[in-house]
């Protein structure tokens, strides 16, 4: 039987299913496959807690060796761990098998070699932190042009790797959560200023909150939402408390049902120092907020937004420059308003109909060869 007259079979290998953007984008994509008449099969290192549920239709593989066969030695287990994935890919068969984030890749190109499954390593955040190091991006470029396909987020990535890598990788986006498709809401606004993602330093909430306590006083029926937990969350309640606004910034942690949430507020604000292409920066755009985002290394955000067109860019750190485009847009609804209804319109760029089908192009493509 022909390859193409045959059930294709796509596997995906993450660290987890636990709650983020790059398992989020995983299992819409297995999702999507599987509806679409693919086998799919989610192979991951181990199973956490509050992880994204899948549908029945897709098989769940665990790659992490078991407790009997670790040893203390860091070498054979690794060695072990190799071992393990690679009869995993002999057992099962997938045509192709696409995975993200750091050393997975590597695994995935080394593991799949003397089988018939095709690797597709993909580059989900910022590449600099994915792989941080001279030997991670020695090896980055080592074993990438092994790999069947490369896919980036942003063309600035590009520059990351070495020029082989670089010409062969194709930049597929993320397509929009289904969630936040819906008619912009064009009622009253709430006087709020939200925000949503994990409280770590890199998210650099607190920068949030030192501008926002800096307009208080000329904004005095304004709140901050932030929504989201982490480590963080405890000294951004204090410092909240230590500017004299606890009052007035809001800390509801991890909420479902965010984009009924966030759909009537003034204004998103997105505070990062790194990120890849952020899917709450999309979320947020698809609402029709206003958004103030930090032009991050990676060119995420201005892979999403055009200063002064759907939103504003600001240069990461610059807390001056925050208060400065808060103040631009609470002091002109008006404008605040017209940039809210152009980033609306990223529904129609990121649809999932839309995204998806490049994502099955493409992989088809490598099926086929």
């Amino acid at each position: 039987m022909k390859k193409e007259e045959r059930e294709k079979h796509i596997a995906f290998y993450i660290g987890s299913l636990h709650k983020g953007g790059a398992e989020r984008v995983f299992v819409n994509l297995a999702e999507y496959f599987r509806q679409e008449g693919y086998r799919v099969t989610m192979v991951t290192q181990y199973r956490k807690e509050e992880e994204y549920v899948l549908s029945s239709g897709i098989a769940r593989v665990i790659s992490e060796i078991s407790s009997n066969e670790i040893s203390g030695s860091r070498v054979l287990n690794f060695c072990r761990r190799v071992k393990k994935l690679h009869l995993i890919w002999k057992k099962y068969k997938p045509d192709l098998v696409l995975s993200c984030i750091g050393k997975n890749n590597f695994m995935t190109v080394v593991t799949t070699m003397g089988t018939k499954t095709r690797p597709v390593v993909s580059v989900v955040g910022e590449a600099a932190e994915e792989y941080p190091n001279r030997l991670m991006r020695i090896l980055a470029n080592l074993l990438f042009p092994y790999a069947a396909g490369v896919i980036l987020q942003t063309e600035r990535s590009r520059t990351f790797f070495s020029k082989r890598v670089g010409k062969r990788a194709v930049i597929l986006p993320n397509s929009l959560n289904p969630d936040f498709i819906r008619p912009r809401y064009e009622g009253e606004r709430n006087p709020e200023i939200v925000s949503v993602g994990r409280m770590d330093a890199n998210k650099n909430q607190e920068m949030m909150i030192r501008a926002f306590a800096a307009l208080r006083d000329k904004y005095p029926e304004y709140k901050l939402v932030i929504y989201g937990d982490g480590e963080l969350h405890s000294y951004l309640k204090e410092l909240a408390n230590k500017l004299g606004i606890d009052e007035r910034v809001v800390l509801p942690g991890v909420i479902p049902n965010v984009a009924q949430k966030i759909e009537k507020a003034s204004l998103f604000l997105l505070t990062s120092y790194s990120e890849g292409v952020s899917n709450a920066l999309i979320e947020a755009l698809a609402t029709g907020l206003p958004v103030i985002a930090t032009d991050v290394p990676s060119g995420g955000t201005v892979e999403l937004m055009t200063d002064g067109v759907n939103g504003l860019i600001i240069p990461a750190g610059d807390q001056k420059a925050l208060e400065a485009a808060m103040d631009r847009l609470l002091g002109d609804p008006v404008y605040a308003q017209k940039l809210g209804r152009e980033a609306a319109k990223i529904q129609e760029r990121l649809a999932p109909e839309r995204v998806n089908c490049l994502w099955r192009e493409y992989f088809d493509t490598i099926i086929r060869k």
